[in-house]
């Protein structure tokens, strides 16, 4: 008799918080307890939720840009299933599959600059690849990242993330690693003039903040590592695959890196995958001979059902239109969010491309609602933010988060199936809350009071 894993998560959903205190991340559980997220979540469709009451969310992290294509897609379930159905002779490793080379060609179809692909199971693992093979083509040490990005939390991406909220505590990391700031080309140009440089490596938007590039910047970096002969990479973890309502981000600026880094929707939202997209005298370089072969690799990168879903997941993007819809909607979202800065004090800027949109907030004018912000402020950075956030989900079931630790930005980061009535809720959930942020006192600043109680007591605890 098989396993009835729905019936399983069903019978135990109650128990989920309990389970997760006791085995896994406790500090988690508090986390979504302290902030009114413990709601047990027990379906998902599309870019909708529905939690143990059946009340209706709307989804607009996407599990960090997993779920571009929204939860449950029709279209990759069934060639997951086929694929298990299927009885394929997967990982024989004595052996290569059709199906990681049909993918691989279908990607490098949207790279026509770059020749091979290295499959991997995850961003994390796609960094390090990465981060391997610019050092073993180059023969050079030092690797260049960005102030403020994030490339994964292994030590090898962990020494290239610009966050000491993630470093603090697991030093000391990858050796020959260097912090430059972001969208500053002089000071890159100085750190390349060393020649001891294999690779910059940046996100063409950093996911950690929504920040955006000036208008040459990315060209002009690409244009400096070839000058010095550093390799330019690009992290499109959370960019690529129409995220933007480009392919890859970095289209939008015309640049060609010499390293492409993709995972997270490419999964499909079922099964981890990454890959990294490269010139051939860098993979060369890497798999040189007979005897080295296998001399980077991953146990279960390539499998069977990892390309499937990689390869359902490309095919939705083009039939469904969704990199065309990102940009559709994106336009609209950016509008309306353009709108609301004009009105609202609290709001400073809105940027981002397609679905990848970051609403900063920041001090007003006026001076009641300055002294509220400061007070606020003092007691915890960045927590203003979660009075746009909470209420955002609690009254009108819109999930997102801000967009880094202690962080002004609050981020969006919907699936791209996402429809008009989907951008009408987003819109009108947003106006009123940013309102409601505008009346001191009330419920928002109550809100902030007590989230503010909680963030002291934490701090006090770690002491």
């Amino acid at each position: 008799m098989s396993l009835d894993i729905p019936a399983l998560f069903h019978a135990h959903g109650e128990d989920r918080y309990d389970l997760h205190i006791r085995y896994l991340n406790e500090q988690m559980v508090r986390v979504l307890k302290v902030l009114g997220y413990d709601v047990s979540f027990h379906r998902a469709q599309g870019a909708h939720l529905w939690d143990r009451d059946d009340r209706r969310y709307l989804d607009l992290l996407s599990g960090w840009g997993v779920f571009a294509l929204g939860r449950n897609h029709k279209g990759v379930r069934e060639a997951l299933v086929s694929t298990i159905d299927g009885e394929l002779p997967n990982l024989v490793q004595m052996d290569v599959s059709p199906l990681a080379g049909l993918l691989a060609e279908r990607l490098l179809s949207h790279t026509p600059y770059l020749d091979k692909v290295f499959f991997a199971n995850s961003g994390a693992e796609a960094v390090e690849a990465a981060l391997k093979f610019a050092r073993g083509a180059t023969g050079r040490p030092g690797i260049l990242f960005a102030s403020h990005a994030f490339h994964g939390l292994t030590y090898g991406s962990l020494s290239v993330t610009g966050d000491e909220m993630f470093r603090r505590g697991f030093g000391p990391l990858l050796p020959d690693c260097a912090e430059i700031p972001f969208d500053d080309l002089a000071v890159l140009e100085r750190a390349l003039a060393s020649k001891t440089i294999a690779a910059f490596i940046v996100e063409p938007i950093q996911g950690k903040g929504v920040n955006m590039p000036s208008e040459g910047y990315l060209k002009g970096a690409a244009e400096l590592c070839r000058l010095h002969g550093a390799l330019f990479v690009v992290d499109e973890i959370q960019t690529g695959l129409g995220r933007t309502g480009k392919f890859l981000a970095i289209e939008h600026w015309g640049v060609e890196p010499d390293m492409v880094l993709l995972a997270k929707a490419l999964s499909g939202g079922y099964v981890p995958v990454g890959a990294v997209l490269t010139r051939r005298w860098i993979f060369d370089k890497i798999f040189d001979r007979l005897d080295r072969a296998v001399v980077h690799g991953s146990t279960f990168s390539k499998n069977d059902l990892a390309m499937a879903a990689g390869l359902a997941t490309l095919h939705a993007l083009k039939e469904e239109r969704l990199i065309e819809n990102a940009a559709e909607k994106g336009t609209r979202l950016m509008t309306a969010f353009g709108r609301m800065a004009e009105r609202y004090e609290f709001v400073k800027k809105v940027r981002g491309k397609g679905l990848m949109i970051g609403l900063e907030f920041g001090p007003p004018r006026s001076l009641k609602l300055k002294a509220a912000w400061s007070a606020l402020e003092a007691m915890n950075q960045g927590l203003f933010c979660q009075l746009i956030t909470v209420p955002l989900f609690k009254e009108h079931g819109v999930l997102c988060q801000v967009a880094a630790h202690a962080s002004h930005v609050v981020k969006l980061l919907p699936p791209l199936v996402i429809d008009e009535g989907d951008c009408a809720w987003i819109e009108h959930a947003f106006d009123t809350v940013i309102a409601d942020s505008h009346r001191v006192p009330g419920a928002a600043w109550s809100l902030g009071k007590t989230l503010a109680s909680h963030a002291m007591k934490a701090k006090a605890g770690a002491a």
